[in-house]
């Protein structure tokens, strides 16, 4: 399935979502997803324009076609983003996720874990944990070298940590949770690195002042982890620095179940911290064990798509997004499951059942005036 915006003038006023192609299954659940977004099924306007950002096209193009889908996103504001392979070669392309976050712009990656009906959790995890993470700085954007030889060898890496980007991800933070209801938990371990994580905590502690009406509760990286394993079902938002917000995602998605339960979302901001542009993903890879096979669970790519409908800015696409919402996980809840969740699906009829529950939705409320 190829969607392609058309160049008419009768789409220059339709919110265009910037489809980024990806590799192996991370295409193929895109494609599946992409039906769910057909303005047919969410009646809504929208329009689609579409750039290959396949292994073999970014070899082909050096990667300048990364840099022309991040242009035109940061012109829409809306991406949407499937699975691609980083090869593990340096001199290679490389991995399109962090040129695309440089290029937007990004500064918080947003995951968040909630509860897949059917699915036990894990101990008494109920409410739903979202991840703000730092999507720059941090040992992901470190120098690092080598001096002497032997046992004398000694690695080094420098690491960069701006305020701007800690304030950025404190005012997202408290402001998700303040609109969510939730508790702001957790932080960095400034204790042990009072000057670099320090900045962080100093930003966390000043968005509170700002927001006092937020429940806060501070805790170091470390104590994070562990007081995780005993949360009591309460709504949790847990901002975190690069590093560490990669590794607490993908533990709380899979205290949740599957890390195929759950989208990501990457955001860039304006200066007064409002959302710029966002790009959706699924958070697992291309799965290639699972290529051509149609057994991949395709709910996180869905669940993409009706994320990316909540930053459109219309009622219609709110309402779509909701739907969508609604249908995957009711789908699950029904008794619709691929085999990672114990059931029979494939990843065809999977999404055809989220189409109808969403177009059943959409007509009931429409009926009802809602």
């Amino acid at each position: 399935m190829h969607i392609s915006g058309s160049k008419d003038r009768k789409t220059v006023n339709k919110p265009t979502i910037v489809v980024l192609e990806g590799d192996q299954t991370g295409q193929e659940l895109l494609e599946e997803a992409l039906r769910v977004l057909d303005p047919a099924v969410v009646r809504c306007d929208l329009n689609f324009e579409t750039f290959d950002l396949s292994l073999e096209n970014r070899r082909a193009t050096r990667n300048q076609v990364v840099h022309e889908a991040a242009e035109r996103i940061k012109q829409t504001g809306l991406g949407i983003k499937a699975a691609t392979i980083t090869p593990g070669d340096p001199d290679d392309v490389g991995s399109p996720n962090a040129l695309l976050r440089e290029l937007i712009e990004g500064q918080v990656i947003l995951r968040t874990g909630r509860r897949i009906p059917s699915v036990r959790p894990l101990g008494g995890v109920h409410q739903p944990i979202a991840v703000v993470r730092m999507a720059v700085d941090g040992e992901y954007n470190a120098k690092e070298w080598r001096e002497g030889e032997g046992l004398d060898e000694v690695a080094y890496s420098t690491r960069r940590l701006s305020r701007r980007t800690c304030r950025a991800v404190a005012e997202f933070t408290f402001r998700y949770a303040r609109r969510n209801h939730a508790k702001v938990f957790g932080g960095p371990k400034y204790t042990v690195s009072p000057v670099y994580e320090g900045l962080f905590k100093e930003e966390l502690d000043a968005a509170h002042e700002r927001y006092p009406d937020v429940t806060y509760d501070p805790q170091l990286i470390d104590a994070t982890y562990a007081l995780l394993l005993a949360t009591d079902g309460e709504a949790l938002v847990i901002p975190a620095l690069n590093r560490d917000g990669d590794n607490l995602s993908d533990l709380v998605m899979k205290m949740f179940g599957t890390i195929a339960g759950a989208e990501s979302v990457i955001l860039s901001f304006d200066e007064k911290f409002d959302v710029r542009v966002a790009v959706t993903e699924a958070p697992h890879g291309t799965a290639p064990s699972l290529y051509r096979k149609n057994i991949a669970n395709p709910m996180a790519m869905i669940l993409a798509c009706a994320a990316i409908l909540r930053y459109v800015g219309t009622e219609a696409a709110s309402n779509a997004s909701r739907a969508i919402y609604e249908a995957t996980l009711e789908a699950v809840h029904a008794g619709t499951r691929t085999p990672d969740l114990g059931g029979q699906s494939s990843t065809t009829d999977f999404t055809d059942e989220v189409i109808r529950r969403v177009q059943a939705k959409l007509e009931v409320w429409d009926v009802l005036g809602e």
